[in-house]
C-alpha cells in the first residue's frame, strides 16, 4: 500500500506542475526553438535583428558547461567560462487572445538578465536563482509574430564560490489569463492544528482586478485526496474593486487526514476556482498536505509529534556534465538514491533551486531547508587558483543586495511556501565567516574559543563591523515572516563565537552551526532557549555522534550530498569531491559508510586498499586518491573512501574495510572464512582485516548477534577488459524531452566489472534522440565533455539521451577499441510514463 500512495502522489504532482508554478491563468512551456549567441550584440532586442547565424537551441540551456575547461579560468567556477549571451524566440499570439493578459515567467536565468518583447524592455533581474515574471500585454502585436529577447550577463564569471552555470538554465512559460485573476503565487495553503484525528488547512488567496469596473466573484476551494475524493470544500463571495487586489482567507477542516511523512508522503490537491456570473474566469491547483513541525531547545525536532534526528545533506544545483540545466528525471533518481542511503533532508546550498526539486521532495518524502543567500552586502573570497589557495577574487552578488535582497527573499518564500517538504527558511550561509568580510574584537581570541575555520588573522578594525549582522538578519527575518509564519527562520553560522557577540543568532528561530560541534554543549548551557543543529558538517563519525549523543541537537547536514562542479582544487579538478554520491549520481564508498549509520535496512559493504605501511611495486593510486598527503590519517583510522576493488598482486597485503549496520561480520574468500568474525566497532564505525591478496571472490556476510546471516556483499577479481555492458536504462521515454539515463559498465569475459578500467567509449545515436552528455564522474579528467567520447572511471560511464519530439525508436550504440560493443533500443512514445514503470536492469 505504501507504493500505491507514493504512486498516486506522483500522478498528482505531474498532472498539475504547469499551473502550480504561478497560481493563475493557463501556462504553456515555451522551451523549444530558441536562438542563441555567446557574445554581446548591438540591438539584440530589436525584432529586425538578423539572427540567422545564431545557434538553434532548446531550453533549459547552460552555455558554461559547454565551454572548454581551462587552467586560466577560476577554480571557483570549475575552470569553466562565463560571458554575455543573447537568446531570442518568436511567438504568435492570435487575435482571439486580445482581451487576455500575457505574461512571461522565467524559473531561473543566470544572471543579470534583461527581458524584451518586440524591442521593449520588460525588466531586469540580477539574481540568477530567483524565478520572476513580466507582464508583456502592452507590447503584444496580436495576430503577428512577437520577438522575445533575453540578454544574460555573466561576464563576472567568478562571482560565486561554486559553479553556477550561465544562461536560461530553467524552464520558461507563457501565461495568459483574464484581466481578473489570482495573483502571481497568490494561493497560500498551509496546515494548521494538525493531528491524526483532525486538521485545518489555512488558505489565503490574493485576487487582482485589472479592469476599470468593480467585480463580484465567487471563489470555490475544494480539497481533493490522492484517490480523487473531495474531502472538503468551501464557497466564498468576494467583491474586488476596480484596479485593486483583495485577499481572501478561509480554513478547510478535515477529519482523519492522511499526514505527510517521510515514509508516507501523502499529498492533497487544493483546487481553487474563480467564477463570475457562473462562468469560470480563473482556476488553479495547489499541491498541499498535512504535517506538524515542532522545535524544542532541549528535545530537538519532531515531525507529526515524532521526535527524530535530521539526516541531511547540502546540495548544489548542478549535475556534472549537464551543468545547471538538470532534467527533472535526473533529480528524481538522485533523491531516490539519497533516500536509499538514509538521507531524510536536503539543504539547498546556498540558493533557491529548481521548482522540480521541491516538487520531488514533496512527492518522495524528503524535508527541505530552503536557503536564500551566500553573501549579503559585501563580497566573500572567491578562490581562483584552487580551493583556499592563492590570491582570491571578490566578484559576487553583493552589489545588488541592497536593492534586490529583500525582494529576492520575498519571491523565494512566495514561490516555495506551498511545498509541504520545506521545514525551514535560511536567510544566509556563512555571512559571518570571520574576516570574510565582517570582523569583531573577539577574533583576537584563540582557536579553542570556538573558531573551527580559518579566520584570516585577528580583529581587523577597518573591516565591516560584525554588529551589522544582527541588523540585516532582523530585516530579512521580517520579510520571511510577512509571507510565511508557519516555519522557522534559520541561517548557517560559520563564526559562531563571533556571531554570539551580536544579535544575529537571537534573531533566528533555530540556529545552524557550520562545523562547530565543539560548541554544541557549551552554547546550549549559555543560551538555553536556542534551538541548535548542524547546518554544515564533515563526514567523520564524531560529527554524527555529536548529534546522536545530544538530545538537543536535532540533526546535521553533510558537506556534501553529491559531488559538484566548482570550488575546485588546483588544476586538474572539476569540482568538490566530498559527496556521498559522484557527479553521475552513483553511491561512492563514503555513501555506503553513511548508509551504515543512517539506513534502517540491513546493509554491508566491502572496500579495499593496500595495507598502510606495506610496500608494493604497483601500489594502486586509485584507491588512495582521496588520501593524497594524508598518510597519517590512513594509518590511524580505516578509510571511509575504500572502493570495491579486488585486483592486486598475489600475496600483497590488502586492508579490507567493511561498512555495515549489522552486529557482526564474517569475511569469506572463495567460500572460506578468512580472519576472525568481527563485531561492529562503535568507535570508528568501520570493521577491517589485513589479509594477503588471493584472486577470486571476497564476501562480507552480515550477521546478527546469534551469528545468523542477514545480508552479504561480494567483490570479485576481474580479468582484462573485454566488453561494454548496459547495466541499467529506461526502455521507454516520452517524446517531449523524455530522458534515458543509460549506465554502462566495462566487464571482463566472465561479465565481472573491471573496476580499474578507463577505456574511452564512443556513443552514437540513430533515431529521434540526442546526447546531452557522458559522465564518468572522474574529478581529475579535464578533457572534452562536449563530444560523444569519454573515458570510463571505475569501469563506469553514464549516458544522458533525450528525445527530440518525434515518436519512434532510438538506437544508442557504444563502442571502444579492443572491447566488444553494445547497443540498446529505446522506444519514444506519446503520453506519460509512470515513474516506476520504465526503469529496468538490462543485465
Amino acid at each position: 500500500m505504501k507504493y500505491l500512495s507514493i504512486f498516486f502522489c506522483v500522478m498528482i504532482v505531474h498532472a498539475y506542475t504547469s499551473v502550480a508554478q504561478v497560481s493563475f491563468g493557463k501556462a504553456e512551456k515555451i522551451n523549444s526553438d530558441w536562438k542563441f549567441i555567446l557574445k554581446d550584440v548591438e540591438d539584440g532586442e530589436n525584432p529586425s535583428h538578423d539572427d540567422r547565424e545564431w545557434q538553434n537551441i532548446d531550453l533549459p540551456h547552460d552555455w558554461s558547461v559547454k565551454g572548454p575547461l581551462s587552467p586560466s579560468l577560476a577554480s571557483a567556477s570549475g575552470y569553466l567560462p562565463g560571458g554575455i549571451g543573447w537568446y531570442r524566440k518568436e511567438i504568435n499570439l492570435p487575435e482571439e487572445l486580445k482581451n487576455k493578459k500575457i505574461f512571461l515567467y522565467f524559473e531561473g536565468v543566470y544572471n543579470r538578465s534583461e527581458v524584451f518583447i518586440n524591442g521593449h524592455s520588460l525588466g531586469y533581474r540580477p539574481n540568477g536563482y530567483i524565478s520572476f515574471m513580466y507582464d508583456a500585454t502592452p507590447y503584444i502585436d496580436w495576430g503577428n509574430k512577437n520577438t522575445i529577447a533575453v540578454r544574460v550577463d555573466h561576464s563576472r564569471q567568478a562571482d560565486s564560490r561554486w559553479y553556477t552555470g550561465s544562461g536560461i538554465y530553467r524552464n520558461v512559460w507563457l501565461v495568459h489569463s483574464n484581466p481578473v485573476h489570482i495573483s502571481q503565487w497568490g494561493v497560500y495553503a498551509y496546515p494548521d492544528k494538525v493531528s491524526v484525528k483532525r486538521a485545518e488547512l489555512a488558505v489565503e488567496i490574493d485576487i487582482e482586478n485589472e479592469t476599470n469596473a468593480d467585480e463580484k466573484l465567487t471563489v470555490l476551494n475544494e480539497l481533493v485526496s490522492a484517490n480523487g475524493d473531495v474531502v472538503t470544500k468551501k464557497i466564498t463571495k468576494a467583491g474586488v474593486e476596480k484596479n485593486q487586489s483583495k485577499k481572501i482567507t478561509l480554513k478547510l477542516k478535515v477529519n482523519h487526514p492522511k499526514l505527510w511523512s517521510l515514509d508516507s508522503p501523502h499529498l492533497y490537491r487544493l483546487i481553487t476556482t474563480i467564477t463570475k456570473d457562473g462562468e469560470t474566469i480563473d482556476k488553479t491547483t495547489t499541491i498541499t498536505g498535512f504535517r506538524k513541525l515542532d522545535f524544542d531547545p532541549n528535545k530537538g525536532f519532531a515531525l507529526n509529534g515524532n521526535w527524530m534526528k535530521v539526516k541531511g545533506v547540502c546540495l548544489h544545483h548542478d549535475a556534472g556534465v549537464l551543468g545547471s540545466a538538470v532534467p527533472r528525471e535526473v533529480w528524481r533518481k538522485r533523491i531516490i538514491t539519497l533516500k536509499e542511503i538514509g538521507v531524510n533532508a536536503i539543504r539547498t546550498s546556498h540558493n533557491p533551486q529548481s521548482p522540480a526539486l521541491y516538487e520531488l521532495c514533496d512527492e518522495l518524502g524528503v524535508l527541505v531547508l530552503n536557503e536564500a543567500f551566500d553573501e549579503w552586502e559585501f563580497p566573500k573570497r572567491k578562490w581562483l587558483e584552487g580551493w583556499n589557495v592563492g590570491t582570491p577574487g571578490f566578484e559576487g552578488s553583493y552589489d545588488f543586495f541592497e536593492e534586490w535582497g529583500e525582494k529576492d527573499l520575498a519571491d523565494m518564500v512566495l514561490r516555495d511556501r506551498n511545498h509541504i517538504s520545506i521545514f525551514a527558511w535560511s536567510i544566509g550561509n556563512e555571512v559571518d565567516y570571520p574576516n570574510d568580510p565582517y570582523s569583531h574584537p573577539v577574533l583576537n581570541g584563540k582557536e579553542e574559543d570556538g573558531f573551527t575555520q580559518p579566520i584570516f588573522g585577528g580583529y581587523k578594525k577597518e573591516a565591516p563591523d560584525a554588529m551589522r549582522l544582527g541588523d540585516i538578519a532582523k530585516k530579512l527575518t521580517a520579510v520571511v515572516k510577512k509571507y510565511d509564519n508557519s516555519r522557522p527562520v534559520t541561517a548557517g553560522l560559520a563564526g559562531v563565537a563571533m556571531s554570539n557577540e551580536t544579535e544575529y543568532p537571537s534573531t533566528l528561530d533555530i540556529a545552524g552551526y557550520n562545523y562547530t560541534e565543539s560548541r554544541y554543549i557549551s552554547d546550549h548551557q549559555r543560551y538555553p532557549e536556542r534551538v541548535i543543529y548542524g547546518s554544515e558538517n564533515r563526514h567523520e563519525l564524531n560529527a554524527w555522534k555529536a548529534v546522536t549523543e545530544n538530545d538537543h541537537i536535532f540533526g546535521q547536514f553533510l558537506w556534501t550530498g553529491i559531488d559538484y562542479l566548482g570550488e575546485s582544487g588546483r588544476w586538474p579538478s572539476r569540482g568538490f569531491y566530498s559527496g556521498l554520491m559522484d557527479f553521475g549520481g552513483f553511491i561512492k564508498p563514503r555513501g555506503y559508510f553513511r548508509q551504515s549509520l543512517w539506513a534502517d535496512k540491513p546493509m554491508v559493504y566491502l572496500g579495499t586498499y593496500p595495507t598502510p605501511g606495506a610496500k608494493s611495486k604497483n601500489q594502486s593510486r586509485d584507491v588512495l586518491s582521496l588520501h593524497e598527503n594524508k598518510d597519517d590519517y590512513v594509518e590511524k583510522v580505516p578509510s571511509m573512501d575504500a572502493w570495491s576493488i579486488w585486483n592486486y598482486e598475489e600475496g600483497q597485503s590488502v586492508r579490507v574495510v567493511c561498512y555495515t549496520n549489522n552486529q557482526k561480520v564474517r569475511l569469506e574468500l572463495n567460500g572460506n572464512q578468512i580472519g576472525d568474525i568481527k563485531e561492529y566497532n562503535p568507535n570508528t564505525g568501520i570493521i577491517y582485516w589485513d589479509i594477503p591478496y588471493q584472486k577470486g571472490t571476497l564476501e562480507a556476510v552480515g550477521l546478527d548477534q546469534n551469528g545468523n546471516e542477514i545480508t552479504r556483499f561480494a567483490i570479485r577479481s576481474s580479468d582484462a577488459p573485454y566488453a561494454i555492458q548496459v547495466i541499467r536504462s529506461e526502455r521507454e521515454i516520452k517524446k517531449d524531452n523524455g530522458l534515458a539515463q543509460i549506465l554502462l559498465q566495462v566487464v571482463d569475459k566472465n561479465g565481472i566489472p573491471v573496476m580499474i578500467s578507463d577505456n574511452e567509449i564512443t556513443c552514437s545515436i540513430d533515431g529521434p534522440g540526442r546526447l546531452l552528455g557522458l559522465e564518468a564522474s572522474n574529478n581529475s579528467d579535464m578533457g572534452d565533455y562536449t563530444d560523444n567520447k569519454q573515458r570510463a572511471f571505475h569501469g563506469k560511464l553514464l549516458a544522458y539521451i533525450q528525445s527530440t519530439g518525434t515518436i519512434g525508436e532510438i538506437k544508442v550504440s557504444f563502442s571502444s577499441p579492443w572491447l566488444k560493443a553494445t547497443s540498446i533500443t529505446i522506444r519514444v512514445i506519446d503520453g506519460a510514463i509512470p515513474n516506476e514503470a520504465y526503469l529496468i536492469n538490462v543485465h
